[in-house]
């Protein structure tokens, strides 16, 4: 299986699985207990029909839209994810370089492993910081002020990490950070030699982010698991929300958010966006699809804040839902990630022009010019 033969995200998945040794794959692909809300993230657009109208004249059409204040060639953003040159030598660089050929959001991790400054200094396109809330308030201070000094568009406070989930795949593959061969993995890292020769051979890995601060992850392999629940403060309240957006002072985001009341009190701290997010069902399994969440949302909160409904994006079709619905964007991880892992920019460049196809093959169909055309009025839910 080559690049050439991936035409949809499903195709970049199959073309990863091939080329990581497993415990990588699975730490992209995996998620909490039965992952059962990871699999509802896509099947809930599968309860909603598109209604399309005809003789629109839709020779032309407008894709972009505004999100926190910058322009998006696409109502779609990448959103933050660790760890990625573990999953391609090229990491976040080449994911920046793709969302900024297409005119994208992209986000960063607080575990990126290339820093916020390079990040900073390279990528021209609308960067957000994913911000992890860390038990050292230097760290928490640090990272601010490096965004700040680096011109970040934006900070997404991430607020469903009080602990981690249980990822049983990691816990059965012994994946960490940076990883480790064990007896039951090495066989894996083995025959998988065109990856371990780019482990090994090319730049060192490290999470620039945190490395001043903690070893953990860094030089100490840890795994996931065990970060989150060693380094991250599970005191996080509102008010430790609202002291990070203060001292930022720029576009603030809430990342996480499933509920009305936690919309509402997002609309009333001054947040600009709220992102509807289960992690990719990494946390809580059983709990609802980001999407499925969306409409009550929208309902509560409309026009009072900008909605961005993260999770489950795999078509076109799935970002047209999203908007229709009400939200301001779509944005996803796994989208890019595993065609990352299957070839690198490349890889993320063809994942993109393809989602670019569709959603502009399915505007016109559905007749409509441009995304703000997209209304209630175009949906129909299945009962």
């Amino acid at each position: 299986m080559r690049l050439t033969d991936c035409h949809n995200i499903a195709d970049f998945r199959l073309l990863a699985k091939k080329r990581l040794p497993w415990p990588v794959f699975d730490y992209i692909d995996g998620a909490a207990d039965d992952e059962i809300t990871k699999q509802r993230n896509t099947a809930a657009y599968d309860d909603v029909d598109l209604v399309p109208e005809i003789l629109a004249g839709v020779e032309t059409i407008d894709m972009s839209t505004t999100i926190m204040g910058r322009k998006s060639a696409l109502p779609l953003m990448l959103s933050p994810t660790a760890l990625q040159r573990i999953f391609h030598w090229q990491g976040e660089r080449a994911v920046g370089r793709a969302a900024e050929k297409f005119g994208l959001w992209f986000g960063i991790s607080s575990l990126s492993t290339v820093s916020i400054e390079e990040i900073g200094s390279t990528i021209s396109t609308p960067k957000l910081f994913q911000f992890y809330y860390h038990r050292d308030k230097g760290l928490n201070h640090s990272m601010i002020e490096r965004c700040q000094a680096a011109k970040f568009d934006a900070i997404a406070l991430t607020v469903d990490t009080i602990v981690a989930g249980k990822r049983e795949r990691c816990l059965r593959s012994g994946f960490t950070s940076p990883p480790k061969l064990t007896p039951r993995s090495a066989i894996s890292y083995a025959i998988k030699p065109q990856w371990a020769l780019n482990w090994f051979l090319r730049e060192k890995f490290s999470l620039p982010n945190l490395d001043t601060h903690v070893s953990e992850g860094t030089g100490q392999a840890v795994s996931i698991a065990d970060y989150f629940n060693k380094m991250l403060d599970p005191s996080m309240d509102w008010k430790a929300a609202q002291d990070i957006r203060d001292r930022w002072g720029g576009k603030f985001c809430l990342k996480g958010v499933m509920s009305v009341a936690d919309a509402k009190r997002a609309v009333e701290m001054g947040a600009d966006a709220i992102m509807i997010s289960n992690h990719g069902g990494r946390q809580l399994d059983g709990s609802r699809a980001p999407f499925d969440q969306l409409e009550e949302i929208v309902d509560a909160v409309g026009g009072q804040i900008e909605i961005i409904n993260d999770g489950g994006v795999r078509r076109g079709t799935h970002v047209l839902k999203a908007l229709a619905t009400g939200a301001t964007a779509a944005s996803g991880g796994r989208l890019y990630l595993y065609a990352l892992a299957a070839a690198g920019q490349a890889g993320v460049e063809r994942a993109l022009s393809i989602l670019k196809e569709e959603i502009e093959r399915d505007m016109k169909l559905m007749g409509v010019t441009s995304v703000d055309q997209l209304d209630r009025t175009r949906l129909r839910r299945r009962r």
